[in-house]
């Protein structure tokens, strides 16, 4: 397996350290700070360690404050309920003493039922699509140098936008998305890594409506919430099309919700997100990316 998806994998595995409590490391990414996405895969990774036989189907989590690289991060499980055919967990991740992410999780044991799902956007298929980093080369240039050394060097993922010519009033973008190598059959493993790949480009929707980049000097960004809803089963080492779109920015908040469809056209998964999108005249704060943790 490629080692940086196979160190991902890793990292998001936790150490045990009593039954309902966990710990985890972090990984560099170019950022200031935790992507949030690694702590999101954590938490639901640490409540998954406490269910049997049932499959995640839906997580709602808040970030609370940023993450520290060089801090391990504790996850302390609360099994709030454990019903029939439902289980619920609380998770609560915590530096220096301090929560940094709450989230709650809902597991559910796999029944059939009626059927029935939106249709997926018809858009170039990922063999039709380049790299992020030739499609965005400029934005790429305006990053951070650490961010683009990881952007090129350590990605576990490969991502292709679907070119499109910015238009005002355009809230929309489409993005293919798969791991850089093939995995194991493990719908837990595969859930983890889309709950970790889940919290890319999201956000960004919310900047196309007003010609803004995350980058551009004085907009400031970080993620306040992330809801995701895991519909059927699916693989994450095959293309996905992520379809995001934002109806909604006020009170220097900025929401996007986002679908996530396999090549055959299945609804696998929806997601949102709101964060802060505030913009100054003149920036001395920290600049975050909005794919990262607020």
């Amino acid at each position: 397996m490629h080692p940086v998806l196979d160190d991902l994998i890793t990292l998001l595995q936790l150490e045990r350290i009593e039954d309902n409590i966990f710990r985890g490391e972090s990984r560099d990414i170019g950022s200031a700070q935790v992507f949030g996405g690694q702590v999101l895969g954590q938490a639901l990774s640490a409540a998954q360690h406490t269910v049997d036989n049932r499959v995640v189907h839906s997580l709602h989590a808040y970030f609370l404050r940023r993450g520290d690289m060089e801090a391990p991060i504790v996850y302390e499980v609360d099994r709030a309920r454990d019903g029939g055919s439902f289980s619920s967990r609380r998770v609560v991740a915590i530096q220096h003493g301090r929560p940094i992410l709450n989230l709650a999780a809902s597991f559910q044991t796999p029944e059939p039922g009626l059927e029935h799902q939106a249709s997926m956007p018809e858009v170039p298929g990922p063999d039709d699509c380049d790299d992020i980093l030739e499609v965005q080369s400029e934005l790429v240039q305006k990053m951070p140098q650490a961010m683009r050394r990881h952007m090129a060097d350590k990605r576990a993922f490969e991502i292709r936008p679907v070119v499109q010519q910015r238009q005002p009033g355009v809230v929309n973008k489409n993005v293919w998305i798969k791991t850089v190598d093939a995995l194991p059959d493990s719908h837990t493993l595969h859930r983890n890594l889309l709950a970790y790949a889940s919290d890319y480009e999201l956000l960004g929707a919310a900047t196309l409506a007003h010609d803004l980049d995350f980058v551009d000097d004085g907009l400031i960004m970080a993620s306040l919430d992330h809801a995701l809803w895991f519909h059927r089963e699916l693989r994450i080492d095959e293309w996905l099309l992520y379809s995001i779109d934002s109806p909604n920015a006020s009170g220097a908040r900025g929401f996007a919700r986002g679908q996530f469809f396999n090549q055959a056209g299945e609804l696998l998964a929806s997601t949102a997100q709101e964060g802060l999108m505030r913009v100054v005249d003149n920036p001395n704060s920290k600049r975050s990316d909005p794919k990262l943790q607020g």
